[in-house]
């Protein structure tokens, strides 16, 4: 049976190149904030200099959290072209869902300190924790009625996902000693105390950000070998 996506004028290999541009980007944009990050807590720098290194890294930031928006829908689309077909309604959702989600993460970053802003970032914040358990409860619910069962390497990269956005809840939560020491060093200079809030934060952060980066890694292998199929 023909499902929604495939009877629609949509080339599988358009799609298929949009979802390894989505890797390539979030990797890629994620080891460029890496990098300029360790500007950012470097001390033999001048003030004005980490200033400029901190504003690319938020902007160069937003790229893998883009990527991250669009990849359940570009994954779904793939999904229904391997023959995991979803329901009318719900493919509707999944193709609603990317747009919708970059719309949202460019605008808690456009309109930053406003009561939009917070708005949006707060419902964005719950959005991801629903996520979180609605994919795992999502895949073991579908596993064990059996529809996801010739598809096990679609079900490792859903987990995987569901992994991804945990990790950045916990780059969320031990960020703010970075924040709060970028802020003092912004107002008044440079301190030890400064400093070492930054370097405290970041350092905290890192082993979620290697997380992600092994994830969205073993994630692209699954996509390609496909094991169980």
């Amino acid at each position: 049976m023909e499902s929604l996506v495939t009877s629609l004028p949509i080339d599988y290999a358009l799609i298929k190149y949009i979802h390894i541009l989505l890797f390539v980007y979030w990797l890629g944009g994620d080891a460029g904030v890496f990098y300029s990050s360790t500007f950012v807590v470097n001390d033999k720098l001048s003030r004005d200099a980490r200033l400029t290194a901190f504003k690319i890294f938020v902007n160069l930031d937003m790229l893998p959290r883009y990527c991250l928006a669009l990849m359940l829908t570009v994954g779904g689309l793939l999904a229904e072209y391997v023959g995991y077909e979803h329901p009318t309604w719900q493919m509707i959702g999944i193709v609603a869902l990317g747009p919708i989600w970059v719309w949202v993460v460019h605008a808690v970053h456009a309109k930053e300190g406003t009561d939009f802003g917070k708005l949006l970032a707060k419902g964005d914040y719950w959005f991801r924790f629903i996520m979180i358990f609605a994919l795992v409860g999502s895949v073991a619910y579908h596993w064990s009625i059996g529809k996801l069962q010739p598809f096990p390497w679609l079900a490792a990269k859903l987990l995987i996902f569901a992994f991804l956005i945990f990790c950045g809840f916990m780059i969320r939560r031990n960020l703010p000693p970075f924040v709060d020491g970028f802020k003092a060093m912004a107002a008044k200079g440079a301190t030890p105390e400064s400093d070492r809030q930054m370097h405290d934060g970041l350092m905290a952060c890192r082993p979620y950000v290697w997380a992600i980066w092994a994830g969205v890694a073993i994630s692209a292998l699954l996509g390609v070998w496909k094991p169980g199929a």
